[in-house]
């Protein structure tokens, strides 16, 4: 049994993993970070905020040595799960954590903490 969690996950709730929603590839154990299972990049701000007009340096791209940007991928498919604008050295943030024992519990199947 599978549930959206976001536009780009699901969890399997049998299985306890996070999985793309696009093409079912399991990433990761689903009482982890889903960001452990997926392919990785990290940005500068210029690539992304391009110039307002061509021929000038101006752009609302944060500075490079304050700002970094992380963008993580599906490992099969390539679908960006998530991105995040993080200062250099800061860890990888873990934005989602859900109870998967209730989660479990209000579709009816068994509880246990893991596989």
């Amino acid at each position: 049994m599978k549930i959206r969690i976001t536009d780009a996950l699901d969890i399997d709730l049998e299985k306890e993993m996070w999985c793309c929603n696009r093409c079912n590839r399991e990433l990761v154990n689903a009482r982890e970070n889903y960001k452990k299972g997926c392919l990785v990049r990290e940005r500068s701000p210029e690539e992304i905020h391009e110039p307002l007009a061509k021929g000038t340096a101006f752009t609302y791209a944060p500075n490079p040595e304050w700002c970094r940007i992380i963008e993580f991928y599906c490992p099969q498919c390539g679908l960006m799960v998530e991105n995040q604008y993080l200062p250099p050295g800061h860890p990888i943030t873990h934005d989602i954590e859900l109870d998967i024992d209730s989660l479990k519990k209000r579709h009816g199947l068994p509880t246990g903490g893991g596989r």
